[in-house]
């Protein structure tokens, strides 16, 4: 299977997409959005994430056995860290100040 040739114009477009999230990113830190400043700031790193998995990890063209196996580990990977972490606050005794 032969790698999908990809133009220069693609790539600077989506590194140009890349720079304009960040700086919108670096822009929202400075509003006060309440309690969604972390979820706009997640959302925009969630999308860069996304393009750069998708182009220039050229997961987009890659087969579909491969792409759902990785995400099925993703997943399971995932649930190992959550099980763990609540494990662990479950198990925190509860201190006074």
């Amino acid at each position: 299977m032969s790698e999908p040739i990809l133009s220069t114009k693609l790539y600077v477009g989506i590194w140009a997409t890349l720079i304009c999230l960040t700086v919108i990113t670096a822009s929202v830190a400075f509003v006060d959005l309440g309690p969604f400043n972390t979820v706009v700031a997640l959302v925009i790193a969630t999308l860069k994430a996304l393009l750069v998995v998708l182009f220039f990890m050229h997961v987009k063209y890659a087969s579909e056995k491969l792409t759902k196996m990785v995400i099925i580990a993703t997943l399971f990977w995932l649930l190992i860290l959550l099980f763990l972490s609540l494990a662990d606050y479950g198990t925190r005794a509860m201190t006074r100040t």
